[in-house]
């Protein structure tokens, strides 16, 4: 893989904001076991966000992530799993679909909207 290329698949679709929100996860474990679990975030972005989960998880799982504080539900897809600690693992998920205010958050239009060059102005 060239270093272009490393720098290409580096770059992000939105601007990160790192911030702890809660949130509700539900889906199934590694194990197939439905399991609720009240978390919290620790980067967000209008395309997902990553998060602690005390359930281990694979890549590919879907969950469905609750903001409490509105009760919007929001289909995601785990896509990171990372260090653990005492607060859980660090999992990082992408919205099904588009969802800019899920995270109750105004993120710039160009964070969220798709960057196709058939979507840009002429």
């Amino acid at each position: 893989m060239a270093a272009s290329d490393v720098q290409t698949s580096s770059t992000r679709r939105s601007s990160r904001v790192f911030t702890r929100i809660p949130v509700r996860a539900q889906g199934k474990n590694h194990q197939g076991r439905n399991f609720k679990q009240n978390s919290q975030t620790i980067v967000i972005n209008a395309h997902g966000g990553l998060l602690y989960l005390q359930e281990e998880v694979t890549i590919g799982s879907e969950l469905v992530l609750v903001n409490p504080a509105t009760e919007e539900e929001q289909d995601c897809r785990v896509v990171y799993i990372g260090d653990t600690s005492d607060k859980g693992t660090r999992v990082g998920v992408e919205f099904l679909s588009p969802s800019p205010h899920f995270w109750g958050i105004e993120f710039a239009q160009q964070d969220w909207i798709s960057r196709a060059p058939s979507d840009r102005p002429q």
